[in-house]
């Protein structure tokens, strides 16, 4: 049971986090500015007010410019017709490099991870983008994800490995043999980055030397399976 300065504590936690809800404005404009910024990821109330206030201060080009960037990210940005990483045109820049070693296909759950692992310089074939990773709890399922893609890219023919670095959990794990059943009828090689990369961890987190050697020293998807 909680003691009474426990209870205390907690009243006090709440009734400091209801009188930042109930904060009042001198601008429903700043108001308004606050409310979307704190809808970003990461981003509190008291932080999206630091950053509305620096907008005021700055000269109106430089919020333009912001407000620009964004409406153009969100608006003109593509997605690679071949991996489905971001890119400028109908295919990204990895996949056009044709000193990239096209029949080694890695594939990750979102942009994040390709930017990831390009930092390492350790891998030179290209990317598959998944959009994400196999998980029934937030109603993500094999046919929300680019695995039919994936599986037609190996079908071609050109595709000799396909690296499977997908985040060491549960879901990503769910996601890794999901792939190696749909793969296993195709003469290719199927591969798992080394466990370099803990159990639970996300690959966007770890850091450039660790996450390098796990691409460098990836594994038979096949034996990692095996008891």
């Amino acid at each position: 049971m909680f003691c009474k300065r426990e209870i205390f504590r907690i009243f006090v936690r709440r009734k400091k986090i209801n009188k930042r809800m109930n904060q009042k404005y001198p601008s429903v404009l700043l108001e308004n500015a606050v409310n979307e910024l704190s809808s970003l990821p990461g981003v509190g109330r008291k932080t999206a007010l630091r950053l509305a206030l620096h907008m005021l201060r700055r000269d109106v080009g430089y919020t333009e410019g912001f407000a620009s960037a964004l409406l153009a990210l969100r608006r003109d940005v593509k997605y690679c017709k071949v991996c489905h990483n971001i890119c400028d045109d109908n295919m990204c820049s990895i996949c056009a490099d044709h000193q990239r070693d096209h029949s080694t296909v890695c594939v990750v759950e979102n942009i994040k991870e390709v930017m990831a692992i390009e930092n390492t310089g350790q891998f030179r074939g290209v990317y598959h983008v998944l959009g994400g990773i196999i998980s029934p709890m937030d109603g993500i399922g094999p046919g929300d994800l680019q695995i039919d893609s994936l599986v037609q890219r190996v079908a071609e023919g050109e595709v000799k490995e396909v690296v499977l670095a997908l985040s060491t959990t549960m879901e990503g794990d769910t996601t890794n043999f999901f792939i190696y059943r749909k793969l296993s009828s195709y003469d290719v090689k199927i591969s798992v980055i080394a466990r370099g990369v803990s159990i639970g961890d996300e690959i966007e987190y770890a850091d450039e030397i660790t996450l390098g050697r796990s691409i460098v020293n990836r594994t038979s998807f096949n034996d990692s399976i095996k008891v």
